[in-house]
Order: structure tokens, then C-alpha cells, then sequence
């Protein structure tokens, strides 16, 4: 069975912590240099990390201010 790609991985273990309770809706979510550190992955993994997660509507990029949980009844269920 092949291996999940790491920006698949980081994207459910993020969905699953908004899930559990860890993370709540209108958070602000680490930079993209802090999540790379926390999950050893470079910068470019956790762009499409972000990527993923703002198509699934479960991120909203506010320019300026930085990357916020969005209300999970809004959010795009799992293709």
C-alpha cells in the first residue's frame, strides 16, 4: 500500500484536531515556517497543506493578518 503524501497526512491530522476540540473555529494557525518546523516538513509541503485545506474551506486567508479556522458547518465534505 503506497505511503500517504506528507501534505495529506498534516491536512487530516489538522482537520482532526479541529474535530477533537485542540483547535476551534476563528483560530489563527501557525505561519507556514512554524508549521514546517513542527511537522519536519519543508515550507512548500505545508503551502499545500494550506492549499488543501482553503479548497475544503476549512482555512480562510485574511491578507495581512494570517491563516484562521473557518465554521465547520461551512466547510466542503471529503471528495
Amino acid at each position: 500500500m503506497p505511503q500517504t503524501p506528507d501534505y495529506i497526512r498534516i491536512s487530516d491530522e489538522i482537520i482532526d484536531d479541529l474535530h477533537s476540540g485542540k483547535v476551534q473555529p476563528g483560530e489563527k494557525l501557525p505561519s507556514i515556517a512554524e508549521m514546517a518546523d513542527r511537522f519536519d516538513v519543508s515550507s512548500s509541503t505545508i503551502q499545500m497543506v494550506y492549499v488543501r485545506l482553503e479548497a475544503l474551506r476549512v482555512i480562510r486567508r485574511r491578507q495581512g493578518k494570517g491563516i484562521f479556522v473557518t465554521d465547520p458547518q461551512t466547510w466542503m465534505r471529503e471528495p
